[in-house]
């Protein structure tokens, strides 16, 4: 009884008035767009698009001279992920990036489109990327399996690697939240300290995740190229 009360923090199914609305905080991001248009910027849109403009200038260095306009997929899927990440610390929003549901859907397929792209277009390229430069030729058969498997579950480490860190933290603030009723005013007042730093490093946690989310598709696409 205590695990499911426990992990029911992550379930998609919880109702309000017979309404599945649990998902719709994915979309919360797409109200804060409209802003960007306005005449006079604000400090947040000034923020935000220097923000944008900085992992543009990184993501096109990795993604090569003549692929700039992909950089466009990689800034949107940053911003929805983190997003969603930093609406998961709110009490009562439900966190979708903590559910493989979602990370799965955005790691899945880029990188498909990515192997059926390399593979139709550059299919030399990728042959010879199964075997390292260097590589003794009595390993190369065992090199082209090691690097076939790890390439296979790049979609599956990502999405993984996304809900577990998100997971990992919220639970942890579960755990302490559940504990405040049954302590002493002074032990309740380390707690609170304890949930306010955690809540802090959540919240760089939220950012990490998504950059390396982002960054990892674009190291990956860059490999095809």
């Amino acid at each position: 009884m205590m695990m499911t009360s426990l992990f029911s923090v992550f379930d998609p199914s919880t109702n309000i008035l017979n309404l599945s609305l649990n998902w719709m905080s994915t979309f919360i991001g797409l109200l804060m767009i409209p802003s960007l248009f306005w005449l006079i910027p604000s400090r947040y849109s000034v923020i935000w698009s220097n923000i944008l403009s900085t992992l543009h200038n990184e993501f096109k260095l990795l993604i090569g001279p003549y692929n700039l306009g992909s950089t466009l997929i990689f800034i949107s899927l940053f911003s929805l992920i983190l997003f969603n990440n930093f609406l998961g610390l709110f009490p009562y929003v439900f966190t979708s990036s903590s559910h493989l549901t979602m990370t799965l859907t955005l790691a899945l397929p880029l990188w498909l489109s990515f192997m059926i792209y390399g593979w139709i277009n550059h299919t030399q390229h990728m042959f010879a990327h199964l075997v390292p430069q260097g590589t003794p030729p009595a390993l190369m058969p065992f090199m082209v399996c090691i690097e076939t498997i790890s390439n296979m579950i790049r979609p599956g480490t990502l999405a993984v690697r996304l809900a577990a860190n998100m997971i990992a933290g919220h639970l942890l603030l579960t755990l302490l939240g559940n504990t405040g009723p049954l302590l002493s005013v002074s032990s309740s007042s380390l707690l609170i300290v304890g949930q306010i730093a955690l809540l802090t490093l959540e919240s760089a946690v939220a950012m990490i995740q998504a950059y390396v989310f982002a960054i990892l598709t674009t190291l990956y696409a860059s490999e095809i190229n």
